[in-house]
C-alpha cells in the first residue's frame, strides 16, 4: 500500500496492517485519476466509509483535500489510521467508530466526495445509495463512488453516470 501522488508521493504505508482487503494500487489509481477529471481535490470534504486501512483517506488527503473524515466499525483500523496519519502530519484526518448506515442517517454534514468501499459479501448497497441521497450528503456537484466486485450491479439506481473497472475491482459513480 502506498501513496501514489501528491504530498508523500511514492510513500509505502507499512505497518500491522487490520485485517482487510484494501484497494489495489492499479484500483486506486485509476480511481483518482477519473476523479481528478471531475473534481479539484484542493480543500474539499470527503467522508471515506469502510475506511479500512486509511489507504483512499490518505490519498485524498495528499493531494489537498481540507477534510477527511474515516468511518469504520472496526478499532483497529481506526487507530491505524489515526497512528498513520500522524505519522504523514495529515491533521486533518479524522475517524469516526460508527457502522456506516447509522452514521450515514445521522451525519450532520454534506461531503463533496463520499466513497464507500463495503466489504464486497455487504448486502446493503443500495442502502448506501438511499441514504446518501435521500439525506442529502452531497454538496452541490458532489459524488458519490461505490467500490463493489462484478457481481454486483448498481446502474439502476438513480444518479448512476459511470462504473469503471480495473481488475475485479468496480467502481460505480453517481452524482
Amino acid at each position: 500500500m502506498r501513496i501514489i501522488t501528491g504530498k508523500h508521493k511514492g510513500k509505502i504505508i507499512r505497518g500491522k496492517i487490520p485485517p482487510v482487503r484494501p484497494t489495489t494500487d492499479y484500483a486506486k489509481s485509476g480511481l483518482f485519476n477519473y476523479l481528478a477529471n471531475l473534481k479539484d481535490f484542493r480543500n474539499i470534504t470527503v467522508l471515506d466509509l469502510f475506511a479500512g486501512t486509511g489507504n483512499i483517506s490518505y490519498e485524498f488527503a495528499a493531494r489537498g483535500a481540507g477534510r477527511v473524515i474515516a468511518v469504520d466499525t472496526d478499532i483497529r483500523c481506526l487507530k491505524f489510521i489515526r497512528k498513520k496519519a500522524a505519522e504523514l502530519s495529515f491533521s486533518y484526518i479524522y475517524t469516526v467508530k460508527s457502522d456506516a448506515l447509522k452514521f450515514l442517517k445521522h451525519c450532520p454534514f454534506s461531503s463533496d466526495i463520499i466513497l464507500a468501499d463495503p466489504p464486497y459479501e455487504y448486502p446493503f448497497y443500495t442502502s448506501v445509495h438511499d441514504l446518501v441521497f435521500s439525506k442529502k450528503l452531497l454538496s452541490e456537484k458532489g459524488i458519490l463512488v461505490i467500490e463493489h466486485s462484478s457481481k454486483i450491479k448498481l446502474s439502476q439506481l438513480p444518479g448512476f453516470f459511470q462504473e469503471r473497472y480495473y481488475g475485479n475491482v468496480h467502481f460505480s459513480y453517481f452524482s
